[in-house]
């Protein structure tokens, strides 16, 4: 077994162990936390670097063949997910480590957002249906103790939301694995895949399949399964609603995408409701942010609109339009947590969320509205940035498609969004504070924050202006997802490569 392809699962283990043997010693907990997500991030750019070359590694856990081992299968677009996790795991745990009134809180954050990596990069990298499932539930239980770190009523009736909704997902997800296994005798994703290709599994399976779906539509926050999300994101502590901005509803998205493109490659039915659903979830979401009057309630809605994209590209399902969605996804995350976390920082200084009761943060810190600026734009679409290349590529494929009800609803939730991003920028950057001086906060202890924005920052431009080779890597990965039979090919080989 290449020992690197389990690295996404080993080194949030091992760092969640550490940081709770280093319970007592809360800079210790801080060092290791920060040591262990600069290292996952580190495993993932290895191994883009090795799935960038061709190869897709894969591996059967115990030696055992599948459908008998625990089949981990790591890609191009896993790869890729397994690096932008680390990346924004680093950023969120950097920014967690500014000056906190609640010590304890920190103290908490750090193993458990450890343990929500390891279910996180589980999902990504498994082979298996069942695998998947217990990822989802390892994750799930990390999310809800994240979301409820601080205590009080708001959060707590947000957390109630939440896990209500994400459990009637995971019920259906297990139902649907169980009937899955039923109608076909195995839950690996390689052997369904030849299985559903030689058209040898019943009509069971293929419910099993759309049930499974709704369950993954429900945790990636599509129309209009997604009231859970703007429910909840904005009640967390800034450093957990900013990881799970960035990551969360994207695994929601990974499933789809891998699940469509492995059991239906062929563009039918299910595309054609994606594309609907994807429409709907773009135009719903954007205008659902256009009512709000707190910062990350607006940036929660925008989640929903612009998961909307990514689920246009799977939709299309056209060579440009699956690498597209596969930039949008990797643009997202970055600019996504970003602004989570500078909207944190805002409300910090301003002593409020509410846009009315905030003010005057362009005149105060000119280098933080630079750092809004950059990410805000990026999400819009505004070139050169990376949100720009991701929306072009889908927008293109769209109209290649001649699907042009679809490229008119994504160019239109752009120019919404802009919009939104404005009302920010002049509410909380270029207005006066309502009450002026006296309402300014101390921004002692907040360097670390703005360093962990600032490199979500630069990592949008350097996409941005480095969309070239990015796009490169995001068409080849599209290639291996539209022709399946190199995935089923490295995990049907005898204990994989």
């Amino acid at each position: 077994m290449n020992t690197l392809i389990v690295a996404p699962l080993l080194i949030p283990l091992a760092t969640l162990v550490l940081t709770l043997l280093a319970r007592r010693s809360p800079r210790a907990v801080s060092a290791l936390s920060l040591a262990g997500a600069l290292a996952l991030a580190a495993a993932g750019l290895a191994l883009v670097g090795l799935a960038a070359q061709g190869q897709i590694l894969a591996a059967q856990a115990g030696g055992w063949a599948a459908p008998y081992g625990i089949t981990l299968v790591i890609d191009r677009l896993s790869a890729a997910m397994v690096a932008i996790s680390g990346i924004v795991g680093t950023a969120t745990i950097a920014f967690a480590m500014a000056r906190d009134d609640d010590p304890a809180r920190g103290r908490d954050f750090h193993p458990l957002v450890h343990g929500l990596l390891v279910g996180v990069c589980g999902a990504f990298v498994t082979g298996d249906v069942f695998n998947l499932y217990v990822w989802f539930e390892v994750l799930l239980a990390g999310s809800f103790a994240l979301l409820v770190l601080g205590g009080g009523k708001r959060r707590l009736a947000g957390t109630v939301v939440y896990m209500v909704l994400n459990l009637v997902a995971t019920l259906m997800f297990l139902l649907a694995a169980g009937m899955l296994y039923g109608a076909s005798g195995s839950l690996n994703m390689a052997l369904l895949a030849q299985a559903f290709a030689a058209g040898e599994v019943p009509a069971s399976a293929h419910a099993a399949v759309v049930l499974m779906l709704t369950a993954f539509s429900i945790k990636a926050a599509l129309f209009p399964v997604f009231g859970w999300l703007p429910a909840s994101y904005h009640v967390a502590w800034t450093p957990v609603s900013a990881l799970f901005a960035g990551l969360l509803t994207k695994v929601g998205v990974y499933a789809l995408i891998r699940s469509v493109t492995l059991f239906w490659p062929e563009p039918g039915i299910v595309h054609e409701v994606l594309l609907w659903v994807a429409c709907a979830t773009m135009l719903i979401g954007v205008l659902g942010a256009a009512a709000q009057v707190e910062v990350r309630r607006i940036l929660s809605f925008h989640i929903v609109s612009q998961v909307g994209y990514m689920i246009l590209g799977l939709a299309l399902a056209t060579p440009l339009a699956l690498a597209g969605a596969i930039f949008y996804l990797i643009h997202h995350i970055v600019v996504k947590a970003n602004l989570f976390l500078i909207g944190g920082i805002a409300a910090r200084l301003t002593g409020s969320e509410r846009l009315a009761a905030m003010g005057g943060l362009y005149a105060r810190t000119p280098g933080l509205a630079l750092l809004f600026a950059i990410p805000a734009l990026s999400l819009a679409g505004i070139p050169p940035l990376s949100g720009f290349w991701a929306k072009f590529a889908l927008v293109r494929a769209g109209l290649d498609a001649g699907a042009w009800t679809a490229a008119a609803v994504a160019l239109a939730t752009g120019l919404l969004t802009l919009l939104s991003m404005s009302k920010i920028w002049n509410e909380a950057f270029l207005k006066p504070h309502p009450a002026g001086h006296a309402g300014e906060r101390s921004a002692g202890g907040i360097r670390p924050a703005l360093w962990a924005v600032g490199g979500l920052a630069a990592l949008t431009v350097a996409i941005g202006l480095g969309a070239g080779p990015v796009m490169d890597y995001a068409v080849a990965a599209a290639d291996q997802l539209g022709a399946p039979a190199g995935y089923i090919a490295a995990v049907t080989r005898d204990g994989g490569h």
